[in-house]
């Protein structure tokens, strides 16, 4: 059955013929086809793997939320935390996706969850990343100062967000990929790593 949310679309094909002889409700039977289109609630969530949405309007989605952040706070800094807990929702929808997919592929009535946080982190580098990007990550780096030590750092040479974003002059401190860490923070605290 149909959710609430699916669509119905109608293409109209030409009757040939004079047409004005006919009746009205018989030629709009004959010249009308409908098409159902499924719902994407409907759909199989294993089967949308490859979907993928065009750059240009995310870009134009994210640049929405961008203005939308900036109306509601006065620093660059509250700025970064607004986008990464907008981000951190996001984490926790993907996280649970791609469990979900890892537990329906695997073995369902046992499923396992990494808890190292090395295997955890490579994990969020290929998998999660992957799968909310489209690509892995370039870099998965460990931090050379020795007092943090326990600090690790996903890199990427292309950065998805600030690509379509053009920061004003006097926010140049700010980085829009504050949404990005804020993905790649939910995904670690839905798996139990506070940070």
């Amino acid at each position: 059955m149909p959710s609430a949310w699916s669509a119905t679309y109608t293409l109209s094909t030409p009757v040939p013929g004079t047409g004005h002889s006919q009746n009205e409700s018989v030629r709009r039977a004959s010249a009308t086809q409908t098409l159902s289109v499924p719902d994407v609630l409907d759909r199989p969530r294993d089967k949308t793997r490859g979907a993928e949405v065009s750059h240009s309007a995310l870009q134009f989605l994210f640049a929405e939320m961008v203005i939308y952040a900036q109306g509601r706070v006065s620093g660059i800094s509250e700025f970064e935390q607004l986008l990464g807990s907008m981000g951190r929702q996001v984490g926790l929808r993907a996280l649970a996706m791609q469990t979900q997919r890892a537990q329906s592929a695997s073995n369902p009535k046992r499923p396992q969850r990494e808890t190292r946080l090395l295997k955890t982190l490579l994990w969020v580098h290929s998998t999660l990343w992957k799968a909310v990007f489209g690509v892995q990550a370039d870099n998965l780096e460990r931090s050379t100062e020795s007092d943090r030590s326990d600090e690790y750092m996903i890199t990427t040479n292309v950065p998805l967000f600030s690509r379509g974003i053009s920061v004003p002059k006097e926010m140049t401190q700010l980085s829009v990929e504050a949404y990005a860490a804020g993905i790649v923070e939910g995904a670690l605290d839905g798996l139990g790593f506070h940070v």
